[in-house]
């Protein structure tokens, strides 16, 4: 069996309109341009899921073949034997466009007595890459509110919103969103999204709210249409009451990467926020910028580690060559790749990988 080497991704693995009724155009605008082919209007997409072994939205590498499929040939080498143990692939990598905001949720910890079989928590993090003026997310409960205040107001229909924290956000920002943290994506957002899902499973996301909205069959507004659903005792079960609130909660939340310099020197930047000295408890995550190549250690060398290209283009070299990665695409390379090496070419791209 040859080793592994790294694998360019296919395109155009989005979800449906009505799974993602939040959707804007941003994604075809900005990083798929063979969508605006043969003229028309941009089509509306909300999620892209760009690296996936989970059952819905499987990715698939160039040629058609299943990543899990490649993955599951030599799982030693693509994954470490760790990995390989804990019996296949747990990343996920999304990119997410919100027109209008999305729902506010929560993902709950691995071992909630409320998953059932073939479901897993979802740890995650975000890496801003667009926002409208004044575009925000909402971050774990405002100080002072218990769960008897946030029961109130949604049993009332009351704006929830209100009583979470808000945080305007700008493109190079990050953050950890941790199991049982309230949160929601606020409108005129564009991120890439990192998650763990446990091999062979599904995500749980859990909805307290949703707006007050009403959609279609095909997921349009409609004030005679249907809610959607909700989850909200569950939601509330999962709740972390006792985490971090206000700035204190934003120390261990977010990191702000600033602005990216595409045509400087090459950069790695590791994303964590300043009071994680060891990072996510799930994920790693860097940001490689500039022109010129770069060698990575740490964080990204001995595991399944993926790659999404916003700008320029990153070519990674392995032992049978190098693989050109475009912008608005992605790739992955295996733990057994001892060395990797980038060569950056007016880029911005972030990587990512699981720490357990």
């Amino acid at each position: 069996m040859s080793a592994p080497r790294p694998l360019l991704l296919e395109d155009g693995n989005f979800t449906p309109r009505e799974r993602t009724p939040w959707g804007g155009t941003q994604l075809a605008l900005d990083y798929k341009p063979w969508l605006l082919q043969g003229g028309g209007e941009a089509p509306v997409i909300g999620e892209s899921w760009e690296i996936s072994v989970e059952p819905d939205f499987p990715s698939r590498v160039e040629g058609g073949e299943a990543l899990a499929d490649v993955i599951a040939r030599d799982a030693v080498g693509w994954l470490g034997d760790a990995g390989a143990a804990r019996g296949g692939a747990s990343l996920l990598l999304k990119v997410l466009d919100a027109d209008s905001p999305l729902s506010v949720q929560i993902h709950p910890r691995d071992d909630w007595s409320g998953l059932e079989p073939g479901q897993s928590g979802k740890p995650e993090c975000w890496y801003i890459l667009a926002a409208r003026p004044g575009a925000h997310l909402l971050l774990g409960l405002a100080p002072g509110v218990d769960e008897a205040r946030l029961r109130r107001a949604l049993r009332s229909g009351e704006d929830v919103a209100a009583l979470l924290g808000r945080v305007e956000v700008e493109p190079g920002d990050f953050f950890v969103i941790d199991a049982g943290l309230v949160h929601a994506v606020g409108a005129g957002i564009t991120l890439i999204e990192p998650q763990r899902v446990r091999p062979g499973r599904r995500g749980v996301t859990l909805r307290f709210w949703d707006h007050g909205r009403r959609y279609d069959a095909r997921g349009k507004l409609d004030p005679a249409g249907e809610p959607r659903a909700l989850q909200v005792e569950e939601a509330l079960a999962v709740t972390d009451w006792a985490a971090d609130r206000g700035q204190a909660g934003l120390m261990h939340t977010r990191h702000r990467a600033g602005a990216v310099a595409t045509l400087g020197a090459p950069r790695l930047d590791a994303l964590m926020p300043p009071a994680r000295a060891r990072g996510s408890t799930a994920l790693d995550a860097s940001r490689v910028s500039g022109t010129g190549e770069l060698e990575l250690a740490g964080a990204h060398r001995g595991v399944l580690t993926g790659l999404f290209v916003a700008q320029g283009e990153v070519s990674i070299s392995h032992e049978a060559g190098e693989l050109r990665v475009p912008a608005g695409r992605s790739a992955v390379w295996p733990a057994s790749l001892v060395e990797p090496r980038l060569a950056l070419h007016g880029a911005h791209a972030l990587l990512a990988s699981v720490r357990e």
